[in-house]
This record gives structure tokens, sequence and C-alpha cells, in this order.
């Protein structure tokens, strides 16, 4: 009888360990997130002073009083909750582009920057753009909004609401003109 009570135990530990053996199913990926909540950021940076290189030659220079980094996300991003100052740099014609917002978010997978608040992008020719929010893609190198924008290029002052131009500003276009035109015959 003594024996039958211990292989009758030993059957159940047994059948308790393969259970929960078998129960455990954790991924690496599931492990590696133990303390990370996905509402909180992967990593936050301060006052950051970031030079972009290439060949040795700076190309642009971003200055940002705060950076939340959300890479831990099923659509990944940055955020810059505080604005960016943004600097790029045309090497071959030594010219400067300067781009200043008060909130700026960065897509990993579309490669789009949403920029909002005070808008204002000066080329190295001295345009400049004002607008409440403007987008950049990245891929097609591409800037545009369908918010109300003013754009002055030389002595000409145009307000509308849209703007579309190719990152060199060599086609851009102010959408929806509003207020007055002059036009010189």
């Amino acid at each position: 009888m003594k024996t039958h009570k211990i292989k009758y135990i030993y059957f159940i530990v047994t059948a308790l360990a393969v259970t929960m053996f078998f129960s455990c199913s954790n991924s690496l990926k599931q492990v590696n997130k133990i303390g990370i909540s996905e509402n909180e950021p992967i990593g936050e940076a301060e006052d950051l002073n970031l030079k972009y290189t290439d060949s040795g030659r700076v190309k642009s220079i971003l200055q940002s009083a705060k950076m939340l980094d959300y890479s831990n996300r099923s659509y990944p991003y940055r955020e810059f909750p505080d604005g960016i100052h943004l600097q790029v740099f045309d090497l071959d014609k030594n010219k400067r582009s300067v781009i200043i917002s008060d909130y700026a978010i960065i897509y990993a997978n579309t490669n789009l920057i949403d920029l909002k608040g005070d808008v204002k992008l000066v080329t190295s020719d001295k345009d400049t753009l004002f607008a409440e929010q403007l987008y950049y893609d990245e891929s097609k190198q591409w800037i545009f909004t369908n918010q109300p924008v003013t754009y002055r290029t030389g002595s000409d002052l145009i307000h509308g609401n849209g703007f579309d131009s190719n990152s060199k500003f060599t086609n851009a276009e102010v959408l929806e003109v509003t207020g007055i035109v002059t036009l010189n015959d």
C-alpha cells in the first residue's frame, strides 16, 4: 500500500511538472518586453543636438529640448514635444535652410515628418514659408500641407490654403491663393 501511494504522488508531481513546462510559451520578444509599458517611450533624450554627417561633412543639425522614442510600438515613431530647430546644409552651393516648429513627430515606417505649431521654413534663398502644420515626405523629398500658409518669396507675399513643393523649392506652389495678388505684365 505504501508503494502504491508513492507511485500515486510521483504520478501527480510528474503530471504537474509536464503541464507547467508546456504551458510556458513566451517568445524572446515577449520576455524582453517585461517591465516595459507599451504606453511609455522606450527612450528619452533631453537637450538634443544631433549632427548628421556624410563623408566627414555636416549635412544637417537637429536641436530639440526633448525627444521621446516610441520605436517599441507596432507603428513606431519619434516625438519632439517641445519642437525642433533643424538646419539643413547644401554643401555643393554652401547654403543653409532652417526649419523651426513647436512640435514634431517622425513616423519610421512611412518616413513622414509632421511639423505643427508656428512652423517656419527659411530656404537658403531667403524664401520663407509660415504654416500651422507642414508635412515632409522623406522618401519622395516632398513638402506639403492643406492648412493655411503664408509664403514670402522675394518681395511677394502670398497667402493660401495649401502648399506643395519639392525639397529644393524649385517648383513651390501655394494652393487656393487668398487675398490680393499683384501681377506684372
